[in-house]
């Protein structure tokens, strides 16, 4: 291959990685593990973790759903472009796992494993829950799971609390719906009928902030004493980010999954106000 052929490969691999979620979780963990207590050296290594797991999961997505792609025309993806092979990025998706295993272990053996369960669980969604009724469960389970790894992986393998899991597992469920509702038309012409499929597109829209809210709620009323002036202006922030993507949606199915993110970095930064439920 020639260098413009390498880099019009490389180009592809970053775009079908799906970059915004991955640069995303990466960011919001890593932020989680330094509020957490972790050190320098902890902290990076959590977001090796992170960004690896990430980078497996949306390479193994594209690679997967390129078939249903193609069949439904989807141009920008860079596989059905021809900007990089599906076997190149079936290669990358298993180098990353590869890469995750040894690199979630070295946060803890107990983080680590709760780690690669989650990354698991995605995979698992890749190849065959997205499809359906328990689309949700991976999402779940994995966006959950964050806080416990980061927390199990500290001195005295300590553990989050239940409020910080629950807010994060419902940030999941919140990410499912938002990340699907771009696609939930190519999606049903092409036979994939997970949970939001099966609700439908307005359906998805109007449930996307009850979530995001409840995630916010838990994160402002259960840490013990009163809700100080941060704590509820990121409820107002979050309230406004959710509501905007519900009547913006109709817009652009793209605005829901931008401002669940949105919501997503306000409640990580409601946490890092408490100085609660993660550990130091």
């Amino acid at each position: 291959m020639g260098r413009g052929s390498w880099a019009g490969a490389l180009g592809g691999l970053a775009r079908a990685c799906h970059p915004g979620p991955t640069v995303a979780v990466t960011a919001l963990v890593t932020a989680l593990a330094v509020a957490a207590g972790r050190d320098t050296a902890g902290s990076a290594l959590v977001a090796a973790a992170i960004l690896t797991g990430q980078l497996s999961v949306g390479w193994c997505n594209d690679a997967v759903d390129a078939g249903r792609d193609t069949a439904a025309g989807r141009a920008e993806k860079p596989i059905v472009s021809g900007q990089v092979g599906v076997k190149t990025v079936y290669v990358s998706a298993f180098s990353a796992f590869v890469v995750c295993v040894p690199l979630s272990f070295a946060c803890g053996l107990l983080a680590g494993t709760v780690h690669l369960i989650a990354v698991a669980g995605a995979w698992a969604y890749n190849l065959r829950l997205k499809a359906t009724l328990f689309s949700w469960v991976p999402y779940v389970v994995g966006f959950g799971s964050l806080p416990v790894f980061v927390v199990t992986g500290l001195p005295g393998r300590p553990w989050p609390a239940w409020w910080v899991v629950v807010a994060a597992a419902a940030l999941g469920l919140g990410a499912h719906l938002a990340n699907v509702l771009p696609d939930i038309g190519q999606d049903v012409a092409v036979g994939v009928r997970g949970w939001p499929q099966r609700l439908g597109a307005s359906r998805v829209r109007a449930l996307i902030p009850v979530p995001l809210l409840a995630a916010s709620a838990l994160l402002v009323f259960a840490p013990p004493g009163p809700p100080d002036a941060v704590a509820w202006a990121g409820l107002a922030a979050v309230t406004a980010f959710g509501l905007a993507g519900t009547a913006l949606g109709g817009l652009s199915p793209k605005i829901p999954f931008a401002t669940a993110i949105a919501c997503a970095a306000v409640d990580v930064g409601l946490l890092l106000a408490s100085g609660t439920g993660v550990g130091a």
